[in-house]
């Protein structure tokens, strides 16, 4: 493997951020079809749904790591990326840091959605357990 240069290597982490807003994106519309489905009680749908979103999540932390490896081999080995930014000229840098703060966002807004999700899914087995094994403490002997 050949060396980048610090170019090449601006480039791809850039495309990385480009990348990962588009799989946000993707990832955003995927839980909003599970939250449907969970709501309609469709469980094939769950498991698809699963399916496409594990791909997305495994690209997504692989095109991280990556990212973190270039900042720190741009700008030292405790770098993150506002330190690299801070480094890059005006252009670069706002349009670096434009990106940035809207992949930040976007992975908030998927981390809110997956919250809802899972609670939903939470409450939905445990009113299922309640009705198939009852209420454990509903005729304890006092």
């Amino acid at each position: 493997m050949s060396r980048m240069t610090r170019e090449q290597a601006l480039g791809k982490l850039s495309a990385g951020v480009s990348a990962d807003i588009d799989a946000c994106q993707a990832i955003l519309a995927l839980l909003a079809r599970q939250f449907d489905a969970a709501l309609r009680h469709r469980s094939a749908e769950l498991a698809e749904l699963a399916d496409e979103l594990a791909p997305q999540l495994d690209a997504m932390e692989q095109r991280r790591v990556q990212r973190v490896s270039l900042v720190r081999a741009l700008c030292g080995a405790s770098a993150d990326m506002a330190t690299l930014i801070a480094s890059l000229g005006a252009p670069q840098r706002e349009a670096l840091s434009a990106a940035w703060q809207s992949l930040e966002q976007l992975v908030l807004e998927c981390k809110r959605l997956n919250v809802r999700n899972s609670a939903l899914l939470t409450e939905q087995f445990s009113i299922m357990q309640r009705v198939l094994h009852g209420e454990e403490t509903l005729y304890e002997a006092r």
